[in-house]
């Protein structure tokens, strides 16, 4: 597995300061956290990344999600997820997605008696802290440094440290 070391994608951004290593371990002990299921934590993640116009992230696809069945179908259903065949609990946490990012009204009692219905606190706590680590790089996707370097989907991983790995195409042509 080859991994793209992180600061090499945003060369010159990063820096080893006292607020970039907090960032790092808040990002790291996130990405760690297996309380939703990989599938739901893609589609917020994926979700982020359509609101954010990140093109990095919307390059990647989660190995854990590719491994329990994400394909480019689901992740077309994100855009438009209240009119789509997601699951219940899948739509819930992209309504809380949007709650934070985009329309913090909606953050009301009606959300919050949905979530509870699909998700335990800790899990709720989770998706949160998955939307806000997947927003943290807004100010480079502001500035367009977020660009991948590939042209094609490709596999996010994250070692036991909670760093991220960039692997080959997520999918592969079949003959």
């Amino acid at each position: 597995m080859s991994r793209l070391p992180a600061d090499a994608l945003t060369a010159g951004v990063s820096g080893d300061g006292e607020l970039d290593r907090a960032i790092a371990g808040f990002a790291a002990s996130v990405v760690r956290q297996k309380g939703v299921d990989p599938l739901t934590t893609e589609l917020v993640r994926l979700r982020c990344a359509q609101i954010h116009d990140c093109r990095l992230c919307g390059s990647l696809r989660n190995a854990e999600a590719l491994a329990e069945g994400f394909d480019e179908d689901m992740q077309a259903k994100i855009s438009r997820y209240e009119q789509s065949d997601l699951a219940p609990h899948q739509i819930a946490a992209l309504r809380l997605c949007d709650a934070m990012i985009l329309t913090p009204s909606l953050a009301d009692a009606t959300l919050k008696a949905n979530l509870r219905e699909h998700f335990s606190p800790a899990q709720i706590a989770e998706l949160m802290f998955d939307v806000m680590k997947w927003s943290q790089q807004k100010a480079l996707v502001a500035l367009r440094m977020e660009a991948p370097p590939w042209q094609e989907i490709n596999v996010l991983t994250f070692n036991q440290q909670g760093q991220p790995g960039f692997e080959g195409p997520a999918y592969t042509e079949e003959a």
